[in-house]
């Protein structure tokens, strides 16, 4: 498990030639820092008398954040392993019709599995972010708003490169109505995310410039 090493560790290992960690995972993980980010503002609200009134909220929030927060944690390991099954199909042999024909199959399997839904499922969390971090910076200690707009940018910048761990992989994949069904939602993901991303940062400048 990355997480549960230095981050050193993880950093270099995404340096390195090595073909994971890579840009999924690291997708995931700068998803989650803005979690964690939406979380430090909620928790830099809660119990503070000048904010009495969204306290409720407030909670709500911070259950919010620390629940998508651990799901793309999660989601920062399940990528180095989601395309092993892929992998596993390369090497399987292709020397006859049939094993071409067995091959090929494991290989869209493969692909239409972890390979594309782990980046998906990392571009869907990402709208959660995004979600979140308006709430944080509506409602949040004026203080911290500053961290709900970079969750903000964070939230984007994960959901924009989910969005590419998606697409290249439904480039090898030949089912159509699937490569279909998938990218029409991660366009939806990235229109929400964009207008959210231009609404929370305009709401962080205006807070602290006043």
């Amino acid at each position: 498990m990355y997480l549960a090493k230095p981050m050193e560790h993880y950093i270099d290992k995404l340096a390195s030639k090595s073909p994971e960690p890579g840009g999924g995972s690291a997708a995931a993980l700068v998803g989650s820092v803005g979690a964690a980010l939406v979380s430090m503002v909620g928790n830099l609200t809660l119990g503070k008398e000048k904010y009495q009134d969204v306290q409720g909220r407030i909670e709500d929030l911070l259950a919010g954040s620390e629940a998508v927060r651990s799901e793309l944690q999660r989601l920062v390991q399940e990528d180095t392993e989601a395309f092993s099954a892929v992998s596993e199909a390369y090497k399987l042999p292709k020397e006859t019709d049939e094993e071409k024909k067995i091959r090929s199959e494991k290989i869209q399997e493969g692909l239409k599995g972890a390979a594309t839904e782990v980046p998906f499922q990392i571009c869907e969390k990402s709208l959660e972010v995004a979600r979140l971090s308006k709430i944080a910076a509506e409602i949040g200690n004026v203080q911290a708003v500053s961290d709900a707009g970079v969750a903000v940018l964070f939230a984007d910048a994960c959901a924009q490169a989910a969005a590419m761990n998606v697409q290249i992989n439904l480039n090898s994949i030949r089912d159509e109505s699937f490569n279909k069904a998938k990218w029409d939602r991660v366009q939806e993901v990235l229109k929400e995310v964009a207008q959210l991303r231009e609404e929370v940062v305009a709401t962080t400048y205006q807070k602290i410039r006043s």
